[in-house]
């Protein structure tokens, strides 16, 4: 059974030993970098094997109906590949390549999580926190709780055992959450590969940067600036600090 790990916010938990590996899952191309990129690229920084796996294809982000779905796709993939190589990851990322808008967390899906947590043994997973309340995506509650379910199935032999030797990591981190518990502190230079990583998602410029113009510069540092301000005021300690927080369970 697992376990909630919290503290009050004047005594927030902070930044976890370096992991030997991690595991990223998320609903979409740039879902990742959004939620958890300066984490992944500090820790990769520091010797850890970064894994990124995304749920859908992405085929349905953007605001423009002339768009065909299949090029957008393919264009997406190829973003978030190179935004991976910027955070450190290990290349290839993982696709699952679910249609955008009609994820699913069903034993199918779940068999996929599965395989992919057997096979790379991360000692960290993080994913989106699927108990956020209000959440409209529902690729978003999806892709989180194909996370906690696939961890669970992965750690116990008896769940597919034809998918390899059971494995259990350590402990989970869950970014959007309602309640969040930890932080990952972030420096300068961290920040600034975040912010690469994130610029390399150039299809949502505008649909999700605020962006209208790919060479605009006065909205990319605009959207610099939203990005550090969220990132400062979202702080558990309130220290002024860069960070990224999240929900942590351990003892999973």
């Amino acid at each position: 059974m697992s376990t909630y790990l919290t503290s009050d916010s004047t005594n927030p938990l902070q930044n976890l030993e370096v992991p030997s590996s991690a595991l990223a899952i998320g609903a979409h191309p740039d879902d990742i970098e959004f939620g958890c990129g300066g984490t992944l690229a500090k820790w990769a920084a520091k010797g850890c094997k970064i894994f990124h796996l995304v749920c859908t294809d992405g085929s349905k982000g953007t605001w423009d109906s002339n768009v065909d779905g299949a090029a957008l796709a393919t264009r997406r993939q190829q973003e978030q590949t190179e935004a991976a190589r910027i955070l450190g990851g290990t290349i290839p990322v993982t696709f699952l390549g679910w249609t955008d808008g009609e994820l699913q967390s069903g034993m199918q899906q779940r068999a996929q999580i599965v395989r992919a947590i057997r096979r790379l043994k991360p000692e960290i997973v993080l994913a989106h926190d699927p108990w956020k309340r209000y959440r409209l995506h529902p690729d978003h509650r999806h892709a989180g709780f194909l996370a906690t379910d696939g961890v669970v199935a992965a750690r116990d032999p008896l769940f597919f055992p034809e998918l390899g030797t059971h494995h259990r990591p350590s402990k989970m981190l869950l970014w959007e959450a309602d309640d969040p518990d930890h932080e990952e502190t972030i420096d300068e230079e961290t920040f600034k590969v975040k912010l690469q990583a994130l610029k390399a998602h150039a299809s949502q410029y505008e649909s999700t940067m605020g962006v209208n113009q790919l060479d605009d510069e006065t909205q990319m540092i605009a959207f610099e600036e939203r990005l550090r301000s969220r990132m400062t005021e979202s702080a558990l300690g309130q220290t002024g600090n860069l960070a990224e927080i999240f929900k942590l369970i351990t003892k999973v």
